[in-house]
């Protein structure tokens, strides 16, 4: 069994050694290469002000910050939830400098992982093109809809990031996805398995190989045998 955890993060700014501090982590684990619907999210009282071109950005103000935990309050959730996994993270040596500071700050040691750079993974796949997470959700057809209109955020950029890392991988398999009710902090989710209905039906479909006589033979069949609504739609002729 193969977990990874897909991982980013919110920030005051660009550079920890200048005082800018973590204020959103989101993480998202995979098993095998499916999401599983666990996850870890947290906002952090940076414990200073945030800059408006940073809340530009990411829409996260210092009065909505001012009741949230401090870094030092999630880091053991947050460890135990990172586990020894594989990281995926694009754009990791930003991340992991920050993590890096933020348990330095507090006396704690970073233990390293397998890191996927998912930045340069896809700089590898298509040079020369644009490979910002919007660009590459463009180019999967991955719906950034509440990217754009709450601005960036840790646990959402983490679900995009996961779908774009399995289409580097070359697309979801076995289009597979686990449904889920609700969100909770601990990471614990109902979960239950069920086709993704939409990857079913091919972009141009096949011209019918059967004869009318052999339609007409396999409906009596389906009707002898009391196949369902349920199947009946899967059937295309």
């Amino acid at each position: 069994m193969l977990r990874e955890v897909v991982l980013d993060t919110e920030t005051t700014g660009l550079n920890p050694n200048k005082g800018d501090r973590i204020i959103e982590i989101g993480a998202v684990e995979l098993i095998d290469h499916v999401p599983t619907g666990k996850f870890f999210h947290t906002y952090v009282n940076p414990e200073r002000k945030i800059p408006q071109e940073s809340t530009r950005i990411h829409k996260i103000t210092d009065d909505f910050i001012a009741d949230k935990p401090l870094f030092q309050d999630i880091a053991g959730s947050l460890l135990k939830f990172l586990s020894d996994s594989s990281l995926i993270i694009h754009n990791a040596e930003f991340d992991l400098k920050f993590l890096k500071n933020e348990l330095e700050l507090n006396n704690m040691i970073w233990h390293d992982r397998p890191v996927v750079d998912t930045l340069i993974l896809s700089k590898e796949k298509y040079p020369g093109s644009s490979v910002s997470l919007d660009s590459l959700c463009k180019k999967f057809n991955i719906d950034v809809t509440e990217r754009k209109e709450k601005g960036h955020g840790a646990l959402t950029d983490s679900l995009l990031l996961a779908d774009v890392y399995l289409e580097l991988l070359g697309g979801k398999q076995p289009h597979l996805i686990l449904d889920t009710d609700d969100f909770l902090n601990d990471g614990s989710k109902k979960e239950t398995v069920s086709f993704d209905e939409k990857k079913l039906d091919r972009p141009s479909p096949l011209n019918s190989r059967l004869s009318a006589s052999d339609i007409k033979t396999h409906q009596k069949f389906i009707e002898k045998i009391g196949c369902d609504k349920t199947w009946k739609k899967f059937f295309k002729y």
